[in-house]
């Protein structure tokens, strides 16, 4: 089964939110404190392919460094990314978005608005900051799904 996975880091680093879409629909978020090792291999449990936008480059380093988990070792792992290159889509996921006409609910929030509703949440207990956060996640790993379902459509 596949899961399409894409994580949000802080300020200084630190994974805050970690989300999974599987095939079969379900999404799973880790936030916070509740991000380790032993959390995230558990829900990636069904998993045979995780799928990512620039995982390779960021999200995958970032979870190997920070949860000394290698998850090229336990799972096929594909960069959606590299596919958008060889038909001419370059930039972050949400520009890949705009030029194959893909919406999202989140629609102006980037990586550093996602940091900073991080630090709100954090520092200010602001819930509506993190179900923001969260939407906007969601709305990343699902948009994956519509990202590698026009790329096999090119």
């Amino acid at each position: 089964m596949k899961a399409y996975l894409d994580i949000e880091t802080s300020f200084s680093g630190e994974i805050t939110v970690i989300g999974i879409y599987y095939s079969d629909g379900r999404l799973m978020q880790l936030i916070g404190d509740e991000i380790n090792c032993d959390k995230l291999l558990n829900s990636l449990n069904r998993a045979e392919t995780i799928i990512t936008y620039n995982g390779s480059r960021f999200d995958l380093p970032v979870i190997r460094n920070k949860l000394g988990v290698d998850l090229n070792k336990h799972y096929n792992c594909y960069d959606l990314m590299y596919d958008c290159w060889r038909y001419n889509l370059y930039g972050g996921l949400k520009r890949v978005e705009e030029q194959l006409g893909i919406d999202r609910a989140s629609k102006g929030i980037d990586g550093w608005e996602a940091m900073r509703l991080w630090e709100n949440y954090r520092e200010y207990k602001d819930q509506q900051a993190l179900t923001t956060l969260l939407n906007y996640n969601r709305d990343d790993v699902m948009n994956l799904v519509t990202l590698e379902r026009k790329l096999k459509s090119q």
